[in-house]
């Protein structure tokens, strides 16, 4: 099989935002190179337009679908995830369908409430989410000149995290390719 195809989220749409920072030096931890995709850049269609199960066709469609496993980079916005990430979330179905992800979550406490809510989200899709989340308590103060530098011991969770993300890939891609669910 070919190298998996991740995908990395930067989730917030805020002017002055840490998002895509963090999902930056994310796409750098990947166990394979990671496409970025940033939803402060993307352009949904109104949703007004929105399906049970998905809707049109977006400039999104193709790229998720070709994803093998996601990392969610989403801040904590009043002890849940943003808008932008679930709209993006509900204007597709089955391109998320059977894929894993881990979520980098971040806020004042670390955006644990915010991952807590994707999970359940994420499961109605049928995808599985890693045991391991990371969450990471004010992350600002780990700026530096070359971007986000954080503490060690950060890396060495995020890394097991993926670590875990890369043996649902495979797992999930040989079951994709060899006993599709039927739905």
């Amino acid at each position: 099989m070919s190298e998996p195809n991740y995908v990395v989220i930067a989730a917030s749409l805020r002017g002055e935002r840490m998002g895509r920072v963090l999902a930056d030096w994310a796409a750098t931890r990947t166990p394979a190179p990671a496409e970025l995709i940033d939803l402060a850049e993307t352009t949904l269609p109104d949703d007004n337009l929105l399906q049970p199960g998905g809707g049109q066709a977006t400039e999104l469609t193709d790229r998720l679908a070709r994803a093998d496993a996601f990392v969610l980079v989403t801040p904590e916005y009043n002890h849940s995830y943003p808008a932008g990430l679930k709209r993006a979330i509900d204007w597709h179905y089955r391109e998320w369908m059977f894929k894993p992800a881990t979520i980098l979550s971040y806020g004042v406490q670390g955006g644990l409430l915010a991952a807590e809510h994707l999970r359940g989200v994420l499961a109605e899709l049928h995808m599985v989410t890693t045991r391991r989340v990371v969450g990471l308590t004010t992350p600002w103060y780990d700026l530096g000149p070359d971007g986000y530098a954080p503490p060690d011991s950060v890396t060495k969770g995020f890394d097991l995290a993926l670590g875990e993300l890369a043996w649902w890939t495979e797992t999930l891609r040989t079951a994709r390719r060899d006993r599709p669910y039927a739905r």
